[in-house]
Protein backbone atom coordinates (compact mmCIF):
# COMPACT_ATOMS: atom_id res chain seq x y z
CA UNK A 1 0.00 0.00 0.00
CA UNK A 2 1.38 3.62 -0.64
CA UNK A 3 1.64 6.33 1.55
CA UNK A 4 -0.86 8.21 -0.96
CA UNK A 5 -3.47 5.22 -0.23
CA UNK A 6 -2.82 4.97 3.25
CA UNK A 7 -3.29 9.10 3.67
CA UNK A 8 -6.31 8.83 1.84
CA UNK A 9 -7.59 6.45 4.12
CA UNK A 10 -6.54 8.30 6.88
CA UNK A 11 -8.45 11.82 5.86
CA UNK A 12 -11.67 10.18 5.26
CA UNK A 13 -11.42 8.38 9.16
CA UNK A 14 -10.74 12.25 10.11
CA UNK A 15 -13.36 13.75 7.79
CA UNK A 16 -15.86 10.92 9.45
CA UNK A 17 -14.97 11.53 12.76
CA UNK A 18 -14.81 15.24 12.65
CA UNK A 19 -18.08 14.73 11.01
CA UNK A 20 -19.20 12.77 14.03
CA UNK A 21 -18.15 15.35 16.66
CA UNK A 22 -19.96 17.84 14.77
CA UNK A 23 -23.79 16.19 15.61
CA UNK A 24 -22.72 15.38 18.83
CA UNK A 25 -22.31 19.33 19.20
CA UNK A 26 -24.80 20.51 17.03
CA UNK A 27 -27.41 18.39 18.00
CA UNK A 28 -28.45 20.94 20.28
CA UNK A 29 -29.04 23.09 17.32
CA UNK A 30 -32.13 20.95 16.50
CA UNK A 31 -33.60 19.96 19.57
CA UNK A 32 -32.84 22.07 22.11
CA UNK A 33 -35.63 23.90 22.31
CA UNK A 34 -37.93 21.34 21.45
CA UNK A 35 -36.23 19.56 24.73
CA UNK A 36 -36.64 22.40 26.55
CA UNK A 37 -40.25 23.19 26.65
CA UNK A 38 -41.01 19.14 27.02
CA UNK A 39 -42.62 18.80 23.96
CA UNK A 40 -40.76 15.82 23.06
CA UNK A 41 -38.58 13.57 25.19
CA UNK A 42 -35.01 14.05 24.69
CA UNK A 43 -34.58 9.87 23.29
CA UNK A 44 -37.55 10.54 20.84
CA UNK A 45 -36.03 14.28 20.03
CA UNK A 46 -32.28 13.16 18.85
CA UNK A 47 -33.92 9.69 16.84
CA UNK A 48 -35.93 12.58 15.18
CA UNK A 49 -33.10 15.15 14.32
CA UNK A 50 -30.77 12.57 13.49
CA UNK A 51 -33.42 11.35 10.89
CA UNK A 52 -33.93 14.48 9.81
CA UNK A 53 -29.90 15.37 9.58
CA UNK A 54 -29.51 12.08 7.68
CA UNK A 55 -32.41 13.29 4.79
CA UNK A 56 -30.92 17.05 4.49
CA UNK A 57 -27.41 15.61 4.26
CA UNK A 58 -28.55 13.81 0.96
CA UNK A 59 -30.05 16.84 -0.42
CA UNK A 60 -27.93 18.96 -2.81
CA UNK A 61 -24.36 19.86 -3.10
CA UNK A 62 -24.07 24.34 -3.01
CA UNK A 63 -22.08 23.94 0.19
CA UNK A 64 -19.83 20.92 0.04
CA UNK A 65 -18.95 22.76 -3.48
CA UNK A 66 -17.98 26.14 -1.80
CA UNK A 67 -16.09 23.98 0.92
CA UNK A 68 -14.30 22.43 -1.52
CA UNK A 69 -12.45 25.63 -2.75
CA UNK A 70 -11.34 26.84 0.05
CA UNK A 71 -7.26 25.62 -0.92
CA UNK A 72 -5.78 26.28 -4.13
CA UNK A 73 -4.33 22.63 -5.35
CA UNK A 74 -1.52 21.83 -7.24
CA UNK A 75 2.24 21.34 -7.44
CA UNK A 76 2.93 24.70 -7.13
CA UNK A 77 1.03 24.63 -3.94
CA UNK A 78 1.46 21.56 -2.40
CA UNK A 79 2.54 17.79 -3.36
CA UNK A 80 -0.11 15.25 -2.92
CA UNK A 81 1.02 13.85 -0.23
CA UNK A 82 1.28 17.54 1.37
CA UNK A 83 -2.38 18.24 0.63
CA UNK A 84 -3.62 14.96 2.21
CA UNK A 85 -1.60 15.76 5.24
CA UNK A 86 -3.31 19.48 5.71
CA UNK A 87 -7.07 18.14 5.07
CA UNK A 88 -6.04 15.34 7.60
CA UNK A 89 -4.23 18.19 9.93
CA UNK A 90 -7.49 20.53 9.55
CA UNK A 91 -10.21 17.73 10.78
CA UNK A 92 -8.31 16.66 13.61
CA UNK A 93 -7.41 19.85 14.71
CA UNK A 94 -11.71 20.82 14.38
CA UNK A 95 -12.25 17.21 15.98
CA UNK A 96 -10.47 17.80 19.20
CA UNK A 97 -11.59 21.49 19.19
CA UNK A 98 -15.36 20.64 18.99
CA UNK A 99 -15.04 17.62 21.10
CA UNK A 100 -13.20 19.52 23.69
CA UNK A 101 -16.25 22.19 23.29
CA UNK A 102 -19.12 19.79 23.29
CA UNK A 103 -17.54 18.17 27.33
CA UNK A 104 -17.64 21.31 28.94
CA UNK A 105 -21.33 22.40 27.35
CA UNK A 106 -20.17 25.23 25.11
CA UNK A 107 -21.99 25.19 21.58
CA UNK A 108 -19.70 26.17 18.96
CA UNK A 109 -19.19 26.35 15.52
CA UNK A 110 -17.91 23.31 13.47
CA UNK A 111 -17.89 25.40 10.27
CA UNK A 112 -15.65 28.09 12.45
CA UNK A 113 -13.37 24.72 13.67
CA UNK A 114 -13.00 23.01 10.39
CA UNK A 115 -12.22 26.52 8.41
CA UNK A 116 -9.55 27.32 10.89
CA UNK A 117 -8.03 23.75 11.44
CA UNK A 118 -7.30 23.79 7.33
CA UNK A 119 -6.48 26.88 7.14
CA UNK A 120 -3.96 26.60 9.74
CA UNK A 121 -2.53 23.54 8.66
CA UNK A 122 -2.74 24.96 4.42
CA UNK A 123 -0.81 28.24 5.59
CA UNK A 124 2.11 26.32 7.85
CA UNK A 125 2.65 24.26 4.54
CA UNK A 126 2.47 26.95 1.67
CA UNK A 127 1.91 30.21 3.26
CA UNK A 128 -0.89 32.56 2.61
CA UNK A 129 -0.65 31.79 -1.40
CA UNK A 130 -2.33 28.59 -1.13
CA UNK A 131 -5.80 30.37 0.53
CA UNK A 132 -8.50 31.42 -1.86
CA UNK A 133 -9.29 33.86 0.21
CA UNK A 134 -12.55 34.97 -1.49
CA UNK A 135 -14.89 31.47 -0.74
CA UNK A 136 -13.09 32.15 3.09
CA UNK A 137 -14.27 35.41 3.13
CA UNK A 138 -17.69 34.89 2.07
CA UNK A 139 -17.82 31.65 4.76
CA UNK A 140 -16.39 33.54 7.13
CA UNK A 141 -18.70 36.91 7.18
CA UNK A 142 -21.83 34.50 6.51
CA UNK A 143 -20.37 32.99 9.88
CA UNK A 144 -20.55 36.02 11.40
CA UNK A 145 -23.54 37.70 10.46
CA UNK A 146 -25.57 34.20 11.37
CA UNK A 147 -26.02 35.33 14.95
CA UNK A 148 -27.67 38.84 14.31
CA UNK A 149 -29.77 37.57 11.48
CA UNK A 150 -31.21 34.76 13.33
CA UNK A 151 -31.65 37.19 16.31
CA UNK A 152 -33.49 39.57 14.63
CA UNK A 153 -35.50 37.23 12.17
CA UNK A 154 -36.57 35.68 15.73
CA UNK A 155 -37.10 38.84 17.52
CA UNK A 156 -39.73 40.00 15.08
CA UNK A 157 -41.21 36.57 13.80
CA UNK A 158 -42.00 36.30 17.54
CA UNK A 159 -43.76 39.84 17.76
CA UNK A 160 -45.40 39.04 14.75
CA UNK A 161 -46.69 35.86 16.72
CA UNK A 162 -47.85 37.20 19.66
CA UNK A 163 -49.91 39.89 18.08
CA UNK A 164 -51.48 37.53 16.01
CA UNK A 165 -52.38 35.58 18.79
CA UNK A 166 -52.88 38.15 21.30
CA UNK A 167 -56.46 36.77 21.85
CA UNK A 168 -55.64 33.05 22.35
CA UNK A 169 -55.54 31.41 25.72
CA UNK A 170 -51.99 30.07 26.76
CA UNK A 171 -53.21 26.13 27.03
CA UNK A 172 -54.32 26.99 23.38
CA UNK A 173 -50.97 28.44 22.70
CA UNK A 174 -48.72 25.67 24.37
CA UNK A 175 -51.48 22.85 22.73
CA UNK A 176 -50.64 24.75 18.94
CA UNK A 177 -47.29 25.49 19.52
CA UNK A 178 -46.21 22.16 20.77
CA UNK A 179 -47.27 20.61 17.83
CA UNK A 180 -45.90 22.81 15.13
CA UNK A 181 -42.90 22.67 17.42
CA UNK A 182 -42.18 19.40 15.86
CA UNK A 183 -42.52 20.68 12.58
CA UNK A 184 -39.96 23.74 13.24
CA UNK A 185 -37.29 21.21 14.87
CA UNK A 186 -37.58 18.63 12.05
CA UNK A 187 -36.78 21.45 9.62
CA UNK A 188 -33.72 22.80 11.60
CA UNK A 189 -32.22 19.67 12.13
CA UNK A 190 -32.99 18.86 7.97
CA UNK A 191 -30.82 22.72 7.20
CA UNK A 192 -28.70 21.02 10.00
CA UNK A 193 -28.05 18.22 7.46
CA UNK A 194 -27.93 20.17 4.20
CA UNK A 195 -25.23 22.57 5.69
CA UNK A 196 -22.96 20.95 8.27
CA UNK A 197 -22.70 17.67 6.52
CA UNK A 198 -22.08 18.92 3.14
CA UNK A 199 -19.27 20.90 4.60
CA UNK A 200 -17.58 17.64 5.34
CA UNK A 201 -18.24 16.28 2.22
CA UNK A 202 -16.51 19.34 -0.04
CA UNK A 203 -13.29 18.50 2.22
CA UNK A 204 -13.14 15.40 1.81
CA UNK A 205 -13.84 15.58 -1.95
CA UNK A 206 -11.12 18.08 -1.86
CA UNK A 207 -8.81 15.42 -0.98
CA UNK A 208 -9.67 12.67 -3.15
CA UNK A 209 -9.07 15.47 -6.24
CA UNK A 210 -5.71 16.46 -5.05
CA UNK A 211 -4.72 13.24 -4.18
CA UNK A 212 -5.70 11.95 -7.42
CA UNK A 213 -8.53 9.47 -6.69
CA UNK A 214 -11.28 11.15 -7.99
CA UNK A 215 -10.49 12.87 -11.57
CA UNK A 216 -11.33 16.78 -12.00
CA UNK A 217 -14.54 17.03 -14.33
CA UNK A 218 -13.28 18.56 -17.88
CA UNK A 219 -16.00 21.20 -18.21
CA UNK A 220 -15.40 22.34 -14.30
CA UNK A 221 -18.59 20.96 -12.80
CA UNK A 222 -18.19 19.73 -8.86
CA UNK A 223 -19.51 16.20 -8.32
CA UNK A 224 -19.60 14.73 -4.84
CA UNK A 225 -19.59 10.83 -4.78
CA UNK A 226 -22.05 8.93 -3.93
CA UNK A 227 -20.24 7.30 -1.34
CA UNK A 228 -18.85 10.47 0.43
CA UNK A 229 -22.37 11.87 0.63
CA UNK A 230 -23.94 9.02 2.42
CA UNK A 231 -20.96 7.90 4.68
CA UNK A 232 -21.09 11.63 5.92
CA UNK A 233 -25.26 12.07 6.23
CA UNK A 234 -24.48 8.36 8.18
CA UNK A 235 -21.40 10.13 10.75
CA UNK A 236 -23.26 13.28 11.55
CA UNK A 237 -26.38 11.58 12.03
CA UNK A 238 -24.76 8.78 14.41
CA UNK A 239 -23.38 11.59 15.86
CA UNK A 240 -26.40 13.48 16.53
CA UNK A 241 -28.09 10.77 18.05
CA UNK A 242 -26.23 10.37 20.55
CA UNK A 243 -26.67 13.75 21.77
CA UNK A 244 -24.66 16.52 23.35
CA UNK A 245 -26.87 16.94 26.84
CA UNK A 246 -24.40 19.49 28.26
CA UNK A 247 -24.78 21.80 24.73
CA UNK A 248 -28.36 21.01 24.76
CA UNK A 249 -29.10 22.27 28.20
CA UNK A 250 -26.91 25.44 27.85
CA UNK A 251 -29.30 26.50 24.91
CA UNK A 252 -32.64 24.79 26.13
CA UNK A 253 -32.53 25.58 29.61
CA UNK A 254 -30.05 28.30 30.56
CA UNK A 255 -30.22 31.21 28.13
CA UNK A 256 -33.77 31.85 28.32
CA UNK A 257 -36.90 30.50 29.51
CA UNK A 258 -39.17 28.68 26.63
CA UNK A 259 -42.28 27.72 26.01
CA UNK A 260 -43.71 26.29 22.85
CA UNK A 261 -44.39 29.57 21.20
CA UNK A 262 -40.54 30.62 21.64
CA UNK A 263 -39.74 27.38 21.10
CA UNK A 264 -41.52 27.02 17.38
CA UNK A 265 -39.99 31.15 17.04
CA UNK A 266 -36.95 30.26 17.63
CA UNK A 267 -36.65 26.79 15.39
CA UNK A 268 -38.34 27.98 12.36
CA UNK A 269 -36.51 31.57 12.65
CA UNK A 270 -33.11 30.04 12.65
CA UNK A 271 -34.35 27.07 9.87
CA UNK A 272 -35.51 30.11 7.41
CA UNK A 273 -31.52 32.09 7.38
CA UNK A 274 -30.07 28.77 7.26
CA UNK A 275 -32.45 27.44 4.19
CA UNK A 276 -31.62 30.59 2.29
CA UNK A 277 -27.74 30.40 3.14
CA UNK A 278 -27.41 26.55 1.74
CA UNK A 279 -29.97 27.46 -0.94
CA UNK A 280 -26.80 29.87 -1.89
CA UNK A 281 -24.46 27.32 -1.35
CA UNK A 282 -22.57 29.92 1.52
CA UNK A 283 -21.57 27.73 4.59
CA UNK A 284 -23.43 29.07 7.52
CA UNK A 285 -22.82 27.89 11.41
CA UNK A 286 -26.22 26.21 12.83
CA UNK A 287 -24.96 26.66 16.11
CA UNK A 288 -24.35 30.73 15.73
CA UNK A 289 -28.30 31.10 13.71
CA UNK A 290 -30.11 28.91 16.69
CA UNK A 291 -28.39 30.77 19.47
CA UNK A 292 -28.74 34.27 17.92
CA UNK A 293 -32.64 33.14 17.54
CA UNK A 294 -33.27 31.78 21.04
CA UNK A 295 -31.75 35.83 22.44
CA UNK A 296 -33.63 37.05 20.12
CA UNK A 297 -36.90 35.72 21.18
CA UNK A 298 -35.84 36.22 24.35
CA UNK A 299 -35.09 40.04 24.58
CA UNK A 300 -38.41 40.31 23.07
CA UNK A 301 -39.46 39.91 27.13
CA UNK A 302 -37.03 42.42 28.31
CA UNK A 303 -33.21 42.69 29.00
CA UNK A 304 -33.72 40.79 31.96
CA UNK A 305 -35.31 37.91 30.58
CA UNK A 306 -32.12 36.70 29.09
CA UNK A 307 -28.31 35.40 30.37
CA UNK A 308 -26.41 37.53 28.83
CA UNK A 309 -23.70 36.38 31.19
CA UNK A 310 -24.23 32.94 29.91
CA UNK A 311 -24.49 34.39 26.36
CA UNK A 312 -20.57 36.51 26.26
CA UNK A 313 -19.42 32.78 27.37
CA UNK A 314 -20.78 31.76 24.42
CA UNK A 315 -19.75 34.08 22.31
CA UNK A 316 -16.20 33.63 23.69
CA UNK A 317 -16.03 30.44 22.63
CA UNK A 318 -16.99 31.54 19.33
CA UNK A 319 -13.78 33.79 19.54
CA UNK A 320 -11.43 31.64 20.33
CA UNK A 321 -12.23 29.03 18.05
CA UNK A 322 -10.65 30.01 14.69
CA UNK A 323 -7.55 31.44 16.30
CA UNK A 324 -7.26 27.80 18.78
CA UNK A 325 -8.01 25.53 15.19
CA UNK A 326 -5.91 27.74 12.95
CA UNK A 327 -2.83 27.38 15.64
CA UNK A 328 -3.64 23.56 16.74
CA UNK A 329 -3.97 22.85 12.55
CA UNK A 330 -0.43 23.93 11.67
CA UNK A 331 1.04 22.59 14.47
CA UNK A 332 -0.27 19.15 13.68
CA UNK A 333 0.42 19.72 9.97
CA UNK A 334 4.42 20.29 11.01
CA UNK A 335 4.05 17.10 13.47
CA UNK A 336 2.96 14.98 10.86
CA UNK A 337 5.06 15.98 7.73
CA UNK A 338 8.19 15.31 10.27
CA UNK A 339 6.41 12.10 11.18
CA UNK A 340 6.38 10.94 7.46
CA UNK A 341 9.39 12.89 6.13
CA UNK A 342 7.25 15.32 4.10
Amino acid sequence: MTLLTVLIVIVIVMALLFDFVNGWNDSANAIATVVATRVMSPTVAVLMAAAMNLAGAMVGTEVADTMSKILHTGPEYASQQGMLVIVMSGLLSAAIWSALMTLIGMPISGSHSLIGGVVGAGVAAAGTKILIGSNIQKTLLAMLFAPALGFIVAYFFYVALIWMTVRWRPSTMNHTFGRLQVLSAGWMAFTHGTNDAQKVMGIITLALISGGFQPVDPQGKFHVQFWVQLACAAAISLGTAVGGWKVIKTLGHHLTKLGPPEGFAAETSAAIVLTVAASFGIPTSTTHTITGSILGLGATRGISSVRWGLGEKIVLAWVFTLPSTIAMGGILYWGFSWLIGL
